[in-house]
């Protein structure tokens, strides 16, 4: 069942998909597809997109939470957003930092489930990356917080109308 997210207060948020952070990134390929996929329906709604090109806002940041020190949240306001979809990488760190700072700054936020990624960090004593991203989704769909949601969603299901 699509969801429904009405730009131009909501903005697609794509998280670090550079080529070294993504190069051993879990199910690579496919995220990406999923993230142009949302990409592709949010710039034919007009929603504001936070990827490089001339005409979209970007961010330069240098922690994992998109917030932290940048100008993110004042583009944001200035563009009139209080909705974020957010896809991109890493799920363990920068994605998971921006969308808990992103809600507990007023925003509602929607985790794309299907395009976000990670590299395997098993090695290290973390789980693989299917159950990061697995337990990443399971536990944003449950958060709330006064006056704005969070959900999952994945990019086939995603409509900016």
């Amino acid at each position: 069942m699509p969801t429904a997210i009405h730009p131009p207060s909501a903005a697609l948020l794509i998280i670090d998909v550079q080529v070294n952070v993504v190069a051993e990134a879990y199910e690579r390929d496919a995220t990406i597809a999923n993230i142009n996929t949302a990409l592709a329906r949010a710039r034919a709604a007009g929603a504001p997109v936070l990827v490089p090109l001339d005409s979209e806002l970007r961010v330069h940041k240098a922690y994992g939470d998109a917030f932290e020190d940048t100008d993110l949240e004042a583009q944001l306001d200035a563009a009139g957003v209080r909705t974020l979809v957010v896809c991109g990488a890493q799920t363990d760190f920068c994605v998971r930092s921006t969308i808990h700072s992103g809600l507990t700054r007023g925003f509602s936020v929607t985790l794309l489930g299907d395009a976000h990624t990670t590299d395997d960090l098993s090695g290290y004593g973390a789980p693989t990356p299917n159950r990061v991203v697995k337990h990443t989704n399971m536990y944003w769909a449950g958060q709330r917080a006064p006056g704005r949601k969070a959900a999952v969603v994945d990019a086939g299901e995603v409509e900016f109308v």
